[in-house]
């Protein structure tokens, strides 16, 4: 197969710069998709600069993947040339172990082989994301996209739209529950919009009281400003869940005691330092603090399938490729509503 096109960065302190990358030939098996859109995830920004360590170089970042198939091996039936398709987080897992036949490929007992800074399950073939023109991956890690939906705005759904939509799921969301999010970001900004699909009373819980407005246009009728310690005494005992998808340190006591009793907190965001919590904040109302990471690949397609009935697509600011190093900078400062998604097509 030629050289494909992409954005890499050579090392955790180097700009992302043009690259090229060396696709396998399309296997019996495999998919080809020609990316036309790719979001950007803060896990990019961690892991190009070795912030959570273990990162390989060159690294072409990239897991919310979407386009078009061009080519498919003699052996795959679930795609065609032509088809709109998507690729998340993973490519590949063992498929054999008790978590993969469940589903849970995330949780592959012998790691599962993530779209990039990974390897395949050969354990030696570098994985390269989707800052590129096209990826080759095997059909059992391909997904259906919708027509119905924008594509551009799609793109989200395979990292922010599954990471929310999957705990939602888990804990058996429905009408008439009330579901607290925490932080109005990349993916609180998904949480909101499908816990509202699925019927729950929202309440948006941030410290911004500039977040209100745009937190009940998503779709909350709630809204909470945590600088305000009132708020946690208004709110006690008022939720049976509460999505977290905040990364940096807060105090989860003060959250664990917004729950009704048994109710859940889930945490999706990933503090730099360990938080402490007291047993009593579990103990009184024997309340759960969980977390939760992406979905499997059946939940994934049935999230993308929910959306497409619901109409429900990320928030985003479409931005040509050259323009990747300023949208991580202004990732950092906040500034962005609320997913930036690279146009491959200006590659």
């Amino acid at each position: 197969m030629p050289l494909t096109k992409a954005f890499a960065a050579a090392s955790a302190t180097s700009a992302l710069a043009p690259f090229q990358v060396d696709r396998r030939a399309v296997g019996p098996h495999d998919v080809q998709i020609e990316i036309a859109f790719c979001g950007i995830c803060h896990s990019d920004i961690h892991q190009v600069r070795d912030e959570w360590g273990g990162a390989t170089y060159p690294m072409v970042p990239g897991h919310e993947i979407v386009g078009r198939v061009t080519a498919v091996g003699g052996h795959v039936g679930k795609f065609k040339a032509g088809d709109l398709a998507g690729v998340g987080c993973m490519v590949d897992s063992c498929r054999t172990c008790a978590n993969c036949a469940r589903d849970l490929e995330q949780f592959c007992e012998k790691g599962a082989a993530f779209t990039y800074n990974s390897t395949e399950m050969d354990r030696k073939t570098q994985t390269y994301g989707g800052y590129s023109s096209s990826v080759v991956v095997d059909e059992a890690f391909v997904l259906r996209v919708s027509p119905k939906l924008d594509l551009a705005a799609t793109a989200p759904l395979l990292c922010a739209g599954i990471t929310t939509y999957s705990p939602l799921r888990y804990w058996k969301t429905k009408k008439g529950d009330k579901v607290g999010v925490v932080g109005l970001g990349g993916l609180g900004h998904m949480a909101v919009k499908i816990a509202a699909a699925m019927g729950a009373e929202v309440t948006m819980l941030s410290t911004s009281p500039s977040k209100e407005a745009d937190a009940r246009k998503l779709g909350a009728t709630g809204f909470g400003l945590t600088s305000d310690d009132a708020t946690f005494a208004r709110l006690r005992g008022h939720f049976d869940l509460i999505i977290d998808t905040i990364s940096a340190p807060h105090d989860y006591n003060k959250y664990l005691g917004m729950l009704r009793i048994e109710g859940a907190m889930v945490l999706l965001g990933v503090p730099p330092t360990p938080t402490p919590v007291a047993a009593t904040s579990l103990i009184f109302g024997r309340k759960i603090l969980s977390g939760s990471l992406i979905g499997g690949i059946a939940e994934t397609q049935e999230m993308l399938d929910f959306c497409a009935e619901h109409g429900i697509v990320s928030e985003i600011e479409l931005i040509p490729v050259q323009q990747v190093n300023e949208a991580y900078e202004r990732m950092l400062k906040g500034d962005v509503r609320y997913r930036f998604v690279l146009d491959m097509k200006t590659l």
